[in-house]
C-alpha cells in the first residue's frame, strides 16, 4: 500500500510531465534523442564532449561545419577559424536536451547556414536538479569553451567572436550566465548574447488587454513552475526570473556583450516580457547595439515546431545575420 502511495500523481503538468509523490518524474515531451555524427543534409559533423571524466552531465554536443569551402580551409597552413556559439536549450529547466532530434536538427541548419562551431550545453534538469544547476552546469560550459578544452575549439575556433544564446528557459539560462561573467570574469569577449522567445517574468500582468482571470492563470502557472525549479524564491522577486525587477539595472546595464538580439512572438504569452527587458536595457543605461524581432501570428518556439515556414525562415535568416555582421543597418528593428 506505501508503494502505491508513493506512485500516486503529486503534480500533473501534461502534457510536459508528472512528478509523483515517490520523487519520480516522468518527462512526457522531449524524451527522444538522436546520436551525434555527420548530417547529410547539411554536411555539419557533431560529436558529444563530456566537461569532467567523473560526471556525464554537463557535457556538450559540439557542431563542426564540413562543407567544400572548409575542407578547402584545412588543406592551408592556418584553418579557417569559425565564431563559437554557446547554445542552451529550452523546455522550461524540465524537459528536452542537448541530443533532442528537435535542437539537433536545429543546430545543425544553423552551423551550416551561419558558419559557426556551435557548442550545445546538456545540463542538469528540475525537479531532481533544482536550480542554480543548469545555471551552474551552463557557466562550466561557457568556460569550457573558453578554454580551447577540445580539439575542434582549439583548432577552428575564434576565441575573440564567442556568443551565447538559447531559447525560452535556455535564453534564461543564457542571461544569468552572462551577468555571471559580468562579475566573474571569462577571460574572452563576449561579441553577441541572442535570447529567443526568453523565459522571463515580471510584477504584473496586464489585465486590462487579456482579462483578470487570464492574468491570474498565468501568474499561478507561472508561479507553480517557478516553485517547482526554484523552491524557496518568490517569482516577481527572483532577479532570476525578473532581470527588470527594481534594483537590477546595474545587472542590465553591465552585459558583458557588445550586441544584444531578443526574439518574441506574437501569441506568446512571454511575448511582453522580452519586450520589457529591452525596454529595462534602455533604461538601465545599456549603451551596446540591441535588436528586437517580433513574429507575427506566432507561437512560443515556432520556429523549432515547425523549422520550414516563412516566419522560422525569417529568424533563421536574421539569426544568421546577428552572428555574421559586426554592424547593424538602423533599419533591422533596433530597440531605441
Amino acid at each position: 500500500m506505501a508503494s502505491e502511495a508513493s506512485d500516486e500523481v503529486a503534480l500533473d503538468s501534461a502534457p510536459f510531465f508528472r512528478l509523483y509523490k515517490s520523487g519520480r518524474v516522468e518527462r512526457l515531451l522531449g524524451t527522444s534523442v538522436v546520436p551525434p555524427g555527420l548530417d547529410p543534409a547539411t554536411s555539419v559533423l557533431s560529436k558529444d564532449v563530456p566537461l569532467h571524466p567523473d560526471s556525464p552531465i554537463p557535457s556538450a554536443r559540439l557542431y563542426l561545419p564540413r562543407n567544400l569551402d572548409d575542407d578547402a580551409a584545412v588543406s592551408e597552413t592556418k584553418p579557417k577559424l569559425l565564431p563559437v556559439l554557446v547554445y542552451i536549450h529550452g523546455g522550461g529547466f524540465v524537459v528536452e536536451s542537448a541530443a533532442s532530434p528537435t535542437y539537433h536538427a536545429y543546430l545543425n541548419a544553423l552551423a551550416s547556414r551561419a558558419q559557426i562551431l556551435v557548442v550545445s550545453v546538456e545540463y542538469r534538469r528540475a525537479p531532481e536538479h533544482p536550480l542554480p544547476a543548469a545555471y551552474d552546469d551552463a557557466w562550466a560550459a561557457l568556460r569550457w569553451a573558453a578554454a580551447r578544452a577540445d580539439p575542434w575549439l582549439a583548432e577552428r575556433g575564434d576565441l575573440s567572436r564567442v556568443f551565447l544564446g538559447g531559447d525560452s528557459a535556455g535564453a534564461n539560462i543564457a542571461h544569468n550566465v552572462a551577468t555571471r561573467v559580468a562579475a566573474e570574469g571569462l577571460g574572452v569577449r563576449i561579441e553577441g548574447l541572442i535570447l529567443i522567445h526568453p523565459w522571463f517574468w515580471g510584477e504584473e500582468e496586464e489585465e486590462e488587454e487579456i482579462g483578470a482571470e487570464e492574468a491570474e492563470r498565468r501568474r499561478r502557472t507561472t508561479k507553480g513552475f517557478w516553485d517547482l525549479v526554484s523552491p524557496g524564491t518568490e517569482v516577481a522577486k527572483d532577479p532570476r526570473l525578473n532581470p527588470m525587477a527594481k534594483g537590477e539595472e546595474e545587472r542590465l546595464r553591465t552585459l558583458p556583450c557588445e550586441r544584444l538580439m531578443v526574439a518574441v512572438a506574437e501569441k506568446d504569452v512571454l511575448r511582453e516580457r522580452g519586450r520589457e527587458y529591452c525596454e529595462g536595457l534602455k533604461r538601465s543605461g545599456f549603451e551596446r547595439r540591441v535588436e528586437l524581432l517580433e513574429s507575427e501570428g506566432e507561437e512560443h518556439v515556432f520556429h523549432l515546431r515547425n523549422p520550414k515556414c516563412d516566419k522560422a525562415n525569417e529568424m533563421m535568416d536574421r539569426v544568421v545575420a546577428f552572428l555574421n555582421s559586426h554592424h547593424y543597418n538602423d533599419t533591422l528593428g533596433l530597440c531605441s
